[in-house]
C-alpha cells in the first residue's frame, strides 16, 4: 500500500486531502510563501498523530505541522512534503479557575481561550492582531509574543507543561501542571519555538490570570523616545508594575495610517513623532473602584502622570479612553499595522529585539545609515516599546536590495546586543541570518539536538537551522 493509502486507512477520506482540497492550504497569510503538499492530514487526536508519524517515518516522508497559517516567516511551506494540521485537536479539556490553568489541544484558537478563560472571571494574557485565527500549536511553536509581553511574558512564560508526539511517534507525556519541577531537563522548553522541527505540540497545560476589572487606556504624544521610557518607568513605580501595553507608533506610522485607512481617525490634529499607546490593567478592587466623582482609581493615575509630564515638557499631548468603545478604538489603530504595511510591495521586513534603552539608538543608528545604501528608500514602524521589540520595514526604490539592508539592520542590533529574531519565528526567511549571526556553537547544538530527536531530518525540514 502507499502511504495515501495507508492514511486514508487511518484517518478517512474526508480527513486526507489532496487535489483541489489543498487550495486554502498552499499559501500562509503574507502569500510570500507558497506551498504544494504531498496531501494535508488532518488527525482528530494525539493518538492519531502517533500514527501519522510512524507512517511518515516508515516511508520517509517529510511532515510539516501547520496551525493558523498566520506565520510571517514561511515556517510552514513544503513542496512535496505531508502537511499535518492540528485543526481537529480543537478541545478546550479543562478550565480550572481554582488553580488558574487550562488544559488544550494544539488546534484551538487563541480567542476561544480567551473566551474561556472570561467565562471564568479569567484572562489569557496572549494578545496579538491574529488572534481570531492563530491556534495554541503555533504560537507554542514559534513562542508568539504580542503587546502584553511587558506584563506577562511571551508564550513560553504562559506554558507550564507540554504532550508533543515525537518523529518517531512516541507521545512525550510533559504535562506537567507544576510551578516548580527540578527533575532534570527542562524539556518542554526545546519544544516551544522550534517551530515543528523537533516534534509535534499536540497539548498543552497554559497558565491563566485574574482578568482586569478595569483598563486605563491612553495615546500620547512624547517629546522624545528616552521620555517616553521615562513615562513608562514612572507608570510601573506608581501601578506596582500593571502597565500591560507601551506601544510606540512613529509619526511616519501615523501619516502612512491616515493615507491607507482614511476611515480610521487619528488621534491628535497635528502629527507628532512620537506617539504612546499605553494600557494599565488593574486587577485589585481598589484600583478599579469608581470614588465619589466616579473616577476610576487607575483612570486617576494614569491622569495625573500625564499631567505632570506634560508640567514638565516631557508629554506634548495625550488623549484618554473614557469608555471601552474609545479603548477599542485606539488598539485598532496599532491593530492595522500589519495590514497597512503589507498593502505595500516590495517590502523588506525585520523583527528584532533590542535592551529599552538601545531602541532610539537602533533607529538614529538604521535612519543615518539607509541612504547610502537606497537613498529613495522609505521606512514604517512599530514597536513594543515595553519589551524592546521592534518591528521595521523598509520599501526599497528598488528590487535586489533585500540582504543588504537586512545586513545593515543585523549590524546595527548586534552591535546594540540585541537579536534578529524577536517574536515571529525563523522558519525560512531568517535562515540566512542564522547562519551570518546565530553563535556557531549554539548552532552546532541546535544540530545535535535536532539530529538525536529527528535523525531522519523529517521534522519540518529546512526551518530554522541553517544548513
Amino acid at each position: 500500500m502507499t502511504l495515501l493509502d495507508d492514511l486514508t486507512t487511518l484517518l478517512g477520506a474526508a480527513h486526507v486531502l489532496t487535489g483541489a482540497d489543498l487550495d486554502r492550504y498552499t499559501s500562509d497569510w503574507t502569500t510570500h510563501y507558497t506551498s504544494a503538499p504531498l496531501a494535508v492530514v488532518r488527525p482528530a487526536n494525539t493518538a492519531e498523530v502517533a500514527e501519522v508519524m510512524k507512517l511518515a517515518a516508515r516511508h520517509k516522508m517529510p511532515i510539516v505541522p501547520v496551525s493558523g497559517r498566520t506565520g510571517l516567516v514561511g515556517g510552514a511551506m513544503t513542496h512535496g512534503g505531508l502537511m499535518l494540521s492540528v485543526e481537529r485537536l480543537n478541545r478546550i479539556r479543562e478550565v480550572r479557575p481554582a488553580t488558574r490553568t487550562a488544559i488544550v489541544e494544539a488546534g484551538v484558537v487563541l480567542q476561544r481561550l480567551h473566551e474561556a478563560a472570561e467565562a471564568e472571571g479569567l484572562y489569557f494574557p496572549l494578545w496579538f492582531g491574529a488572534r481570531g485565527s492563530a491556534m495554541i500549536g503555533g504560537v507554542l511553536s514559534t513562542n508568539a509574543g504580542g503587546s502584553n509581553v511587558l506584563r506577562y511574558g511571551s508564550t513560553r512564560a504562559l506554558c507550564l507543561g507540554l504532550e508533543v508526539v515525537l518523529p518517531d511517534g512516541r507521545i512525550l507525556n510533559l504535562m506537567s501542571e507544576l510551578h516548580k519541577n527540578n527533575s532534570g531537563y527542562d524539556l518542554r522548553q526545546l519544544f516551544i519555538g522550534a517551530e515543528g522541527t523537533l516534534g509535534i505540540i499536540t497539548a498543552a497545560v497554559m497558565k491563566l490570570v485574574p482578568r482586569p476589572r478595569a483598563y486605563a487606556t491612553a495615546t500620547l504624544a512624547a517629546r522624545s523616545l528616552p521620555d517616553a521610557l521615562t513615562l513608562l518607568n514612572r507608570l510601573q513605580a506608581a501601578s506596582g508594575g500593571q502597565v500591560e501595553a507601551f506601544e510606540y507608533m512613529p509619526g511616519t506610522y501615523m501619516q502612512r495610517l491616515s493615507e491607507q485607512r482614511p476611515d480610521i481617525r487619528l488621534p491628535f490634529d497635528r502629527r507628532y513623532d512620537t506617539n504612546i499607546l499605553v494600557e494599565i490593567g488593574a486587577t485589585a478592587p481598589r484600583d478599579a473602584t469608581p470614588g465619589p466623582d466616579g473616577t476610576l482609581p487607575v483612570v486617576a493615575l494614569l491622569e495625573q502622570t500625564l499631567a505632570e509630564m506634560i508640567e514638565e515638557g516631557a508629554v506634548l499631548d495625550a488623549e484618554i479612553a473614557q469608555n471601552d468603545t474609545q479603548r477599542l478604538a485606539m488598539w485598532k489603530r496599532r491593530e492595522l499595522a500589519a495590514e497597512i504595511t503589507v498593502a505595500r510591495q516590495p517590502a523588506i521586513d525585520t523583527d528584532i529585539a533590542l535592551p529599552l534603552d538601545m531602541v532610539p539608538e537602533f533607529y538614529d543608528r538604521i535612519h543615518a545609515r539607509l541612504p547610502s545604501l537606497d537613498p529613495g528608500c522609505e521606512t514604517l514602524s512599530v514597536c513594543h516599546l515595553g519589551d524592546g521589540n521592534v518591528h521595521f520595514t523598509v520599501f526599497p526604490t528598488r528590487e535586489g536590495l533585500y540582504d543588504t539592508v537586512v545586513e545593515a539592520v543585523e549590524d546595527v542590533v548586534q552591535d546594540l546586543h540585541g537579536s534578529f529574531s524577536a517574536e515571529h519565528g525563523v522558519g525560512l526567511s531568517k535562515l540566512n541570518t542564522m547562519a551570518r549571526r546565530k553563535d556557531p556553537v549554539a548552532l552546532d547544538v541546535m544540530r545535535a539536538v535536532k539530529a538525536a530527536l529527528d535523525p531522519l531530518g523529517l521534522m519540518n525540514p529546512g526551518k530554522v537551522i541553517p544548513d
